[in-house]
């Protein structure tokens, strides 16, 4: 088990298990809206150039039940410290690349160490912080990953203005090289956490512990997959209604750091909440809110409603912050934890990836507007199928008594 509070260093595990993720998710943010750009600039067309972000998330699918083997064999923190340099290379690989061959190969590879780094980090956060603080832990997790995101591109806009698209991912790779440096500076997981996690047979099977973990994945990982659906329609729904609306990039961009900056304010609050009273005072308020406002977009017809509501799917999406983690750890089993997460982390990197086919295959069905509200209404049974299965598992009795 982890250690306890009182015995704990907070101060030297802050510095270095946020700190590589607050300098990668810098160094990500600053490229990855310039990818499609640089395809472009590459020779590709539009729809070539568009579907490269997809390539990073089927890199992550394809290496997220893999990524348990690099973290069991090397341990936690060598494999966020090998993601970190796997990630630097290939992002000098896409500063160097000169066609859009070179740059898909380089994106790919970038989604497989994104697989591996995020699974090392659960895990390790998981078994290293008091089971009282976990919420807290995970939660501020993502709202350093969110912190970085926004500034990222921020800093990213100021290279490219100062020198050029490519010294952007120059600038990625430092971050990751920093990053991985910062890595070695977290402390080791106990010896006893080792010996539990090589069990009596010598190290636990991935199929083997999917297989026992079956009907937790099929219920409350059916309901992070639900929560990965929506806030990755979050994401596209809300640039793609402004355009709907005639309003010009410059206003969709406010509009859009408007709504992060209420989403990283928030993530403290919610990991406090759910150490307190429990996971489900999150994950389902969380749901209904993405939910209500989702089905509130529609209705907008100005500027300011657009922004109301982006301030609403903000809230909701801050206030969860960290969920998925958090239920995925609380689920996870002592022994074979890496292997379970691996594959929950699966079914939840399949929902990010098929909340924008639902969004596009309905609105090229119907319209926006039944997309909008068809998926908002798909929040709801999501909040619905999360508030039963945390009341009826074990997660519901994890919080601060």
């Amino acid at each position: 088990m982890p250690e306890s509070s009182t015995s704990f260093n907070w101060p030297r595990f802050i510095a270095s298990a946020y700190g590589p993720t607050f300098l990668s998710s810098i160094g990500y943010g600053a490229v990855l809206p310039l990818v499609a750009l640089t395809a472009l600039h590459l020779g590709a067309s539009v729809a070539m150039s568009a579907l490269l972000m997809g390539i990073l998330g089927v890199g992550q699918l394809v290496a997220d039940l893999p990524a348990s083997w690099v973290a069991t064999k090397l341990g936690e923190r060598k494999a966020i410290a090998v993601a970190c340099v796997w990630d630097a290379v290939w992002l000098f690989v896409a500063f160097q690349a000169s066609s859009f061959i070179v740059l898909t190969g380089a994106v790919f590879c970038l989604g497989l160490s994104a697989a591996i780094f995020g699974l090392a980090r659960q895990s390790y956060v998981t078994e290293a912080v008091p089971l009282n603080f976990r919420a807290r832990a995970l939660s501020s997790l993502g709202g350093v990953f969110r912190i970085g995101a926004f500034v990222g591109p921020l800093v990213g806009a100021a290279i490219v203005a100062q020198w050029n698209l490519q010294a952007a991912y120059a600038f990625a790779s430092l971050m990751c090289l920093f990053a991985a440096v910062v890595t070695m500076f977290l402390p080791e997981l106990p010896q006893d956490v080792r010996t539990r996690q090589a069990g009596p047979s010598g190290g636990p099977k991935l199929f083997t512990i999917l297989r026992a973990n079956l009907r937790v994945l099929a219920t409350l990982g059916l309901g992070a997959m639900s929560i990965h659906i929506v806030r990755s329609v979050r994401q596209t729904v809300v640039p793609l209604w402004c355009a709907s609306l005639g309003l010009d990039p410059s206003q969709t961009s406010l509009i859009y750091a408007i709504s992060m900056g209420v989403d990283m304010s928030l993530f403290f609050l919610g990991g406090l909440i759910m150490d307190r009273f429990g996971r489900m005072w999150v994950a389902v308020p969380s749901m209904i809110v993405l939910g209500v406002g989702l089905a509130c977009l529609a209705l907008t017809q100005s500027a300011v409603g657009v922004i109301i509501v982006a301030i609403i799917l903000g809230f909701g999406n801050g206030i969860g912050a960290g969920i998925v983690m958090t239920l995925g750890s609380d689920a996870s089993p002592d022994f074979g934890r890496a292997q379970f997460l691996s594959g929950w982390r699966l079914v939840g990197d399949c929902g990010q990836s098929v909340g924008p086919l639902l969004l596009s295959g309905i609105t090229t069905l119907f319209s926006l507007t039944v997309a909008t509200v068809g998926l908002g209404g798909l929040a709801l049974v999501g909040a619905g199928w999360l508030g039963y299965w945390i009341h009826h598992s074990v997660i519901g009795q994890v919080h601060k008594h």
